[in-house]
């Protein structure tokens, strides 16, 4: 095929347009270097913080689920010592009935004394 001919010879590269256009190249580079090191420091400070929130979080949640196991330890001590409670207590109201029938016996006798 043929060339156009409208394109004309290729023109000689500037020295001093390539060293300004390396020179430039490498602030870009040394300023892509800075911004990822400053992201990488930014996501370690990030990853350390959501650790010591989880860690934080774990804890409560065992000191939660200990509470809980004590309060339902202590609450089922609570009822067996009622039941015991419970169980002592059933003569009290033969007890009552009988210093009742004492009481109306011994107010009998002050009468008969009287």
């Amino acid at each position: 095929p043929a060339a156009p001919a409208a394109a004309g010879p290729i023109p000689a590269i500037d020295p001093g347009a390539l060293h300004d256009v390396m020179a430039l190249a490498g602030q870009v580079a040394a300023q892509v270097d800075e911004l990822l090191r400053n992201v990488h420091c930014g996501l370690q400070a990030l990853t350390a913080l959501s650790v010591g929130c989880i860690q934080t979080y774990r804890d409560g949640v065992e000191s939660l689920g200990e509470a809980a196991d004590l309060g339902i330890r202590a609450m089922y001590a609570l009822v067996a010592r009622c039941e015991e409670l419970d169980r002592a207590m059933q003569p009290v109201p033969a007890l009552a009935r009988r210093i009742r029938d004492m009481k109306g016996t011994l107010e009998c006798l002050e009468g008969l004394c009287k």
